[in-house]
């Protein structure tokens, strides 16, 4: 399975994983599933830091480097279909990265890991 992390899910993935949950942790290690992490996410991670309410244990390119030699993250670009796909999805939610989010995971068949309850009024396939 194709697992889409939500930004969140990534930063609990590298920082604490205690705060996932059971299946997503399992999901997360199972070698069956892929991991990917949207450059949308990325970009939001670097805005959150640089603003100073995001701390990271190292720079967000060793981050990224680490979990892509270590767990084969993948990380997915936005693609102009995917842009264009948000004019099909209802207004549930304001936040412009999760709409991306919800628009890749319906795209790509991805499952997003995720704890967003506002997600969950989407029709897309979520693992909390």
């Amino acid at each position: 399975m194709k697992l889409l992390l939500d930004t969140h899910t990534f930063m609990w993935w590298d920082s604490d994983k205690t705060f996932l949950s059971p299946v997503a942790l399992a999901a997360c290690q199972s070698s069956a599933n892929t991991l990917h992490l949207s450059l949308a996410s990325v970009w939001e991670m670097q805005i959150k830091h640089q603003l100073g309410k995001l701390p990271l244990r190292g720079s967000l390119a060793e981050i990224l480097r680490d979990h892509e030699q270590r767990n084969a993250l993948v990380i997915e670009p936005v693609s102009r279909a995917d842009i264009l796909a948000l004019s099909s999805l209802p207004a549930h939610h304001r936040d412009p990265f999760d709409r991306i989010l919800i628009a890749q995971a319906k795209r790509g068949d991805y499952r997003l890991v995720t704890c967003d309850p506002e997600i969950g009024k989407y029709d897309v396939e979520i693992l909390c």
